[in-house]
């Protein structure tokens, strides 16, 4: 019983920690909007390489049958329904909805988990400029964010080092790959 106490609430302070990451007033836009500027050779195949992560199938991750048998020892029917699996599983865990209507639980663990609601630094010229882009919503430190879900909290939690998981999603930055 204490460990399932224990359990409850340390989901519960993740959960308040990961939406703190998103307090704010920038809205999301979805993998699909980002996808259209960086996707392909030209723009070092981004996109391609967040499909091709764990984090573009963190949702359905929480489908299998290892997924399942944890959340029943956790007391938890459904992972896939369950708030204490979507808060890192998903995009925009605990955000006012008004500003996650763009996003699908289905495309998991998106650019927007990791570099911010994407609506006000979208435009090239914000981009462009790394202090406007975060004032206007990107995230200036991504390790602040990967260890609100990456933790002992976690149920499945492997020691993190962040310089060497970053290796494993890395990719270019756009500016690097322009012409």
């Amino acid at each position: 019983m204490r460990r399932i106490l224990v359990f409850a609430l340390a989901i519960f302070v993740v959960g308040m920690f990961t939406a703190d990451v998103f307090a704010q007033d920038h809205a999301f836009i979805g993998v699909k909007k980002c996808k259209m500027c960086h996707k392909g050779v030209k723009k070092g195949e981004i996109f391609e390489k967040w499909e091709s992560t764990l984090h573009a199938q963190a949702f359905a991750t929480l489908a299998t049958e290892e997924a399942k048998a944890i959340g029943a020892e956790k007391g938890i029917e459904n992972p896939q329904t369950a708030d204490e699996c979507l808060s890192c599983h998903i995009t925009g865990y605990g955000v006012d909805a008004a500003l996650t209507e763009a996003l699908i639980p289905e495309n998991g663990v998106t650019c927007e988990s990791c570099h911010g609601a994407g609506a006000d630094f979208k435009k090239i010229s914000v981009m462009k400029d790394r202090d406007a882009a975060i004032a206007a919503g990107l995230t200036a430190d991504p390790k602040a964010v990967c260890v609100n879900c990456h933790n002992e909290e976690s149920p499945t939690f492997k020691p993190f080092v962040f310089e060497e998981r970053w290796t494993k999603i890395a990719h270019s930055r756009p500016a690097a790959t322009e012409e």
